[in-house]
Parts: structure tokens; C-alpha cells; sequence
């Protein structure tokens, strides 16, 4: 019994999920990147930035009229000295410690360019979810979907302010967070941290020694209350 072969297992499939996936492919045409599907999980799929509004609007007649959510990811490896770490953290690493190499190539993560545009569209009768992607080119810009799902305004707004993605059309692209002179885009991961060069982070602090003569007057009264309880027994 040990020494026979274990038969291959059958990869897990998903028809309804296929289906779907065969049917957006179809209308999406060369608009299409990439696409990944996992068994009784959300759909992906990756789109040219420049189409970002005719697969938004494709999805939605296809029964996925819902909106989620809407942001973006910067696939920069966070660079080094952008001043977050402070001296408590640094301790915390080991000098002949391996530094961790993170895998951003294109596929179920990662994109063909640094930044990535997604958004999370749910189809109620399909009862499925469906992530939408695009890897977003030098200028930063693709067609805002408001008029298509009024829910996208807002995220389009804190993409702009926190990526500095442009949603062409968006009539009112101003700051949610952040006063209206700030410079910078804070989700960025090249953009540096300096509050922490100011204020000390949270957690981190100075531990000091007690005083010697608050040491002493603690000590007394400590010693004095103690022969008080033990003169009452």
C-alpha cells in the first residue's frame, strides 16, 4: 500500500467562475491584459489604463453594478533612507540579517509600470466579485468613471491626493485629507517620512532613571506606610 504511487490530484475547477471569465474576456476584446481566476474567490482582471473607463463600463453591463472601492498601489520597493527608521528600529535587525527581497513581477501582484489603479466592482445576481486593474503609464492618467458609478468620486479624489493620479474629467479633484498647499503625495513610497525626524514615533521613547532624592522620598514613604499597616495588625 505505502510503496504506490499517490494518483495526481485534479487542480480544483470552478464553471460558473470560467463562464464569467470567458464571457468578460469576450467583451473585452483587446482591452484585455491579463486575467487570473481561483476557485470560489473574486475574479481580476488587468486592463490597458488608456480602456479604463470601457472596461469599468463593460463590467457594469455585464451585471457587476456594484461599486466597492477604487485605489491604487505603488510598486516601488520602499528605498532606503527615506527617514522612518529610527534608532529603536534599527535595533531590532541583525546585522548579517538577509535583506527580504519582494517580488512586484507582473502576475497575480506586481504590473508592467510602477503604479496600479484597482477597483472592486460585486455583481448581487452572480453573487461574485470582480477586481478590476491597470498598470498606469508615465502621466498618471486615465478617465474618471463618476458618471458611470457616482460612488467613485471620492476614491478618485483620495487617489489623486494620496498617488497623484489625474481622473480625467473629474470636475472637482481637491484635497480630502490634506491642506491645500501641502506639497507631495503621501502614499508614495518614495515619500519620506520627516514627521518622525520631529515628533518620536509612537512607542518609541527615552526610558530615564528616577531622581536620587525622588528615588529616596518614594522609598520613604513606601517603608513608612508599611510600618504604619504593620503596627495596625
Amino acid at each position: 500500500m505505502g510503496d504506490q504511487p499517490t494518483p495526481a490530484q485534479t487542480p480544483p475547477t470552478d464553471e460558473e467562475r470560467e463562464g464569467v471569465l470567458a464571457e468578460l474576456s469576450e467583451s473585452l476584446g483587446e482591452i484585455l491584459v491579463d486575467s487570473h481566476l481561483r476557485p470560489h474567490e473574486d475574479l481580476w482582471l488587468r486592463v490597458k489604463a488608456q480602456n479604463w473607463q470601457d472596461a469599468a463600463r463593460t463590467a457594469k453591463a455585464a451585471g457587476f453594478t456594484y461599486f466597492g472601492f477604487l485605489s491604487a498601489i505603488d510598486w516601488l520597493i520602499a528605498p532606503e533612507g527615506r527617514y522612518e527608521n529610527t534608532e529603536f528600529d534599527s535595533g531590532l535587525v541583525e546585522e548579517d540579517e538577509e535583506p527580504v527581497e519582494l517580488d512586484t513581477s507582473t502576475g497575480y501582484g506586481g504590473g508592467d509600470t510602477r503604479f496600479q489603479l484597482l477597483m472592486q466592482l460585486y455583481s448581487l445576481d452572480r453573487q461574485l466579485g470582480l477586481l478590476l486593474k491597470a498598470d498606469l503609464g508615465e502621466d498618471m492618467t486615465v478617465d474618471t468613471l463618476r458618471d458611470l458609478f457616482p460612488g467613485a468620486d471620492w476614491h478618485e479624489r483620495e487617489a489623486h491626493e494620496m498617488f497623484g493620479i489625474t481622473f480625467h474629467g473629474h470636475p472637482t479633484l481637491q484635497p480630502l485629507y490634506l491642506p491645500t498647499d501641502f506639497e507631495g503625495h503621501p502614499l508614495r513610497k518614495d515619500f519620506p517620512l520627516l514627521a518622525r525626524q520631529v515628533k518620536p514615533w509612537p512607542g518609541v521613547v527615552d526610558i530615564e532613571n528616577i531622581p536620587e532624592h525622588l528615588e529616596a522620598q518614594l522609598e520613604a514613604e513606601v517603608m513608612a506606610a508599611f510600618e504604619a499597616e504593620e503596627g495596625e495588625t
